[in-house]
């Protein structure tokens, strides 16, 4: 409740303070553009035009700042352009800078709204003021009596009924405000893309170290150490076996019965090490791999797959882990009777996409950052261009969507 009275607030705050903001960049962009145009036909004009987009980005980063402050609309700011050697080169990058242009756009754009922003906010509400006290003002302004007229009477419901519009106005240029901000102030949809493949590969490569540690990790002080104790238990045994005076068997038998029991725990140990390297059970493609997902799942779940082609392995392979962990999830967390997984592809969007959901009857109030366990599956899906969706209201049902190009 307060962050909504503060975001109310930081609407009417940003149609009053942000109208100086938006009339000095309007009035700049104009006046680029105005003067770039005269210049254009001289040898002054592109240099002017590529030292004014630079100032344009500058104003541009001054309105996100203001729209994050007051409107609560955080924009991702475009990362810096390049500074190549040579004062050409770098013009040529400023002239052609999509940041500077369209930051020069939003200049335009806001102007307009900045002046329709404050009259929402002051004028119109200091207009209304004026129409409810008309019947008053008109008596005290005019000397000697002043009849009722139609005016009195129609002015006070006016006056009331344009104010009670005033916060609706308000908001609604704040979110053509927020809407303005967000297409012209953030990255370009090329370097936003750039930046999620980069946060994307950053987030895999540490988590392909982390596993290489814990592997060798596990395998260095468990599965090494388990074979350190059976050769230990072997040699024994072959000690107990050749004494001088006859064998003793009694002692021999333990000994392999310990070796025996060893051997098994190593075994299992390599099992469990292996397992998240590549399941073997994908080598037949998900319809094999998770009916048997499924059947050891302590929860009873139901499976519906619709696949007509094979994703790539390493979609297959996400999808895998994705299923097995949100099925982990529900057996620890939901407390859930069943659940169901369904799997299919979606043909019509271009290249093909596939889409695992899965849902449970569960407690409900699952969330990104509530534990690491979604977040990390998010982190993994981002890793090969997949999103993850979750709807979990308090009470259930759960359902977690996770969406995956078929090809990479």
């Amino acid at each position: 409740m307060r962050r909504y009275l503060s975001v109310r607030g930081g609407e009417w705050a940003f149609a009053v303070a942000g109208l100086p903001l938006a009339l000095l960049g309007g009035v700049y962009a104009l006046a680029v553009l105005y003067a770039g145009t005269l210049l254009s036909l001289t040898v002054f004009g592109l240099p002017f035009v590529a030292a004014a987009l630079r100032g344009a980005r500058g104003l541009g980063a001054l309105h996100r700042q203001l729209a994050g402050r007051l409107l609560g609309e955080h924009v991702e700011a475009p990362a810096r352009p390049p500074r190549p050697v040579g004062v050409v080169a770098r013009g040529r990058v400023l002239l052609s800078d999509p940041i500077a242009w369209r930051s020069l756009l939003y200049l335009v754009l806001r102007l307009p709204l900045g002046v329709l922003g404050f009259a929402t906010a002051v004028a119109l509400p200091l207009g209304c003021g004026w129409l409810i006290g008309f019947p008053l003002w008109a008596r005290l302004l005019q000397p000697g009596p002043w009849p009722v007229t139609w005016l009195d009477a129609a002015s006070v419901p006016l006056g009331l009924v344009i104010l009670s519009a005033v916060p609706g106005s308000v908001r609604m240029l704040s979110a053509v405000n927020r809407r303005l901000a967000r297409l012209l102030l953030g990255p370009a949809r090329a370097q936003r893309r750039v930046r999620e493949l980069e946060a994307a590969r950053a987030t895999l490569l540490a988590q392909n170290t982390d596993e290489l540690r814990r592997l060798e990790r596990d395998l260095h002080d468990g599965t090494q150490a388990r074979l350190v104790a059976l050769a230990i238990t072997l040699s024994l045994a072959e000690d107990a076996l050749a004494p001088a005076a006859g064998p003793d068997l009694v002692r021999p038998r333990t000994l392999v019965a310990r070796a025996r029991s060893q051997t098994d725990d190593t075994i299992a140990e390599l099992r469990r090490l292996t397992r998240g390297i590549h399941p073997v059970a994908l080598d037949g493609g998900l319809g094999e791999a998770l009916p048997g997902l499924a059947a050891t799942s302590p929860v009873p779940v139901t499976l519906r797959l619709n696949l007509p082609e094979r994703p790539d392995h390493v979609v297959e392979r996400a999808l895998y882990f994705c299923a097995a962990e949100l099925l982990t999830n529900i057996a620890k967390h939901s407390g859930a009777r069943s659940a169901e997984v369904e799997v299919e592809v979606d043909a019509s969007v271009a290249d093909g996409r596939v889409r695992l959901s899965v849902r449970d009857d569960g407690r409900g109030g699952a969330a990104l950052g509530v534990g690491t366990g979604l977040t990390g599956l998010a982190e993994r899906l981002a890793a090969v261009d997949g999103a993850l969706r979750i709807d979990s209201p308090p009470g259930g049902p759960t359902v977690v969507t996770a969406e995956l190009p078929t090809r990479l």
